[in-house]
């Protein structure tokens, strides 16, 4: 056991997901600098294919990475803040969470979208909501809220391989925080992923 931090616990999960699928790969914006430190160093060690920056339009890198998902890939997308997917709340809600329904199950949908949520301090109204309650409603999506750094990497991971479109809401205020990591994640332990 090690204590780890919860920055760190996602970037982890995210390494260690592209390191064992090809078809994982992230894109939003920022993520090749890594401004929260959740993806840093993924760019070096994964290249530019894997770690996509995208333009500040969530409606649109949000609607690739659907596209991305019908075709077979496991992308997962960086929405930044909570608030903004009000931009994006078509490509999430009508189309990610709908296609598999839609398409008979025809269509898988391996979609992970994540985010920072909740007030942190001094990050104003658009950048402190607590949107994923929202979400209950809208059918065909599966929400996470992770509450330490264990459970921060053991549902990532999880969310990275499931089939159907995840959303994971990550407490800006969890940030800042560490605790126990087992080499093996209590969900890992749970759902046997490695």
């Amino acid at each position: 056991m090690r204590d780890i931090g919860f920055i760190q616990a996602i970037n982890e999960a995210l390494a260690e997901e592209m390191e064992r699928d090809p078809s994982v790969f992230i894109m939003g914006e920022d993520v090749r600098l890594g401004a929260f430190g959740a993806t840093r160093g993924l760019m070096d060690r994964f290249g530019a294919q894997r770690v996509r920056n995208t333009p500040i339009s969530e409606a649109g890198f949000a609607g690739a990475g659907v596209g991305a998902a019908m075709a077979g890939m496991r992308p997962v997308v960086e929405i930044e803040f909570a608030s903004f997917f009000y931009c994006c709340f078509d490509q999430v809600c009508n189309q990610a969470g709908k296609l598999r329904y839609m398409s008979g199950g025809q269509a898988r949908m391996p979609i992970t979208f994540r985010c920072v949520y909740g007030a942190m301090g001094s990050a104003a109204a658009q950048h402190s909501e607590v949107v994923y309650p929202q979400f209950l409603a809208a059918p065909g999506l599966k929400i996470v809220v992770p509450s330490d750094a264990a459970d921060m990497k053991g549902l990532l991971k999880a969310a990275i391989r499931d089939d159907d479109p995840v959303l994971v809401f990550e407490h800006g205020r969890l940030g800042f925080t560490t605790g126990p990591v087992p080499a093996l994640t209590r969900l890992a332990a749970r759902t046997g992923l490695t």
